[in-house]
């Protein structure tokens, strides 16, 4: 039978044990803070995106700069007086009255193109001798032309040609062809407007500054071209 004195030797014992025992729990690697810490997992490096670069616009936005069209001066096709020309009205023209009246020109009957305030402009009809009735020349001419004036007789032109159409002629008009011009110099072209029996014919001149056009019912073109000249003389100044 143990004493007591031994029991209690016994006792302090195994306290110490339990004691050591917790120390050493106590001081394990995972409690040390000084421990070093368990290598990390390498992570890839995130992929760089490339940064996005502006998508260059074919057409720049830039201010729109009008384009200029450079005037040209029609080539004359004869000498002719030094300065501009104005077109002025007139009563007779190449030996034909003005058509006064009723049966005169009331209203523009074909679009003269751009007018500015030096600018000037003739329209008329005209009676060839003895005529009472029935379709008259129409004449129409400007001045001061700020463009080609060879282009604003292609305008005339144009306008002419509707005109007659809408007013008793027929046909596909031809292709101008040139005529002498006059003392005036500058160009003179003439088309036809084939019909049967007759044809109409539309005359056209320019020069360096001034443009006109006439429409000539039942002839042809050489008389129409003739007569277009010595009415030019009196219009054109």
């Amino acid at each position: 039978m143990q004493s007591a004195r031994s029991v209690s030797t016994a006792r302090v014992a195994l306290a110490s044990a339990i004691v050591a025992a917790l120390a050493l729990t106590a001081c394990g690697p995972e409690n040390d803070d000084t421990a070093a810490p368990p290598p990390a997992t390498a992570t890839a490096p995130p992929t760089a995106q490339p940064t996005a670069q502006p998508t260059a616009t074919a057409t720049a936005t830039a201010t729109t700069q009008p384009t200029t069209t450079p005037t040209t001066t029609a080539k004359p096709s004869s000498p002719a007086p030094a300065g501009k020309r104005l077109v002025v009205e007139t009563m007779t023209a190449g030996g034909l009255a003005k058509t006064i009246g009723q049966d005169a020109v009331s209203d523009v009957a074909v679009d003269p193109g751009e007018m500015r305030d030096d600018m000037h402009m003739v329209l008329a009809n005209f009676d060839r001798p003895g005529q009472t009735s029935g379709r008259r020349i129409l004449l129409i001419a400007v001045d001061n032309i700020p463009e080609d004036p060879a282009k604003r007789r292609e305008h005339l032109w144009r306008g002419m040609i509707d005109y007659a159409l809408q007013r008793g002629s027929t046909g596909t008009p031809t292709t101008a062809a040139p005529f002498a011009a006059g003392p005036l110099g500058g160009s003179l072209e003439c088309l036809k407007l084939p019909e049967a029996p007759t044809t109409d014919v539309v005359c056209g001149w320019s020069d360096a500054s001034t443009a006109g056009v006439a429409l000539f019912p039942r002839t042809t073109p050489a008389e129409a071209a003739a007569l277009f000249a010595k009415m030019r003389g009196d219009i054109e100044k």
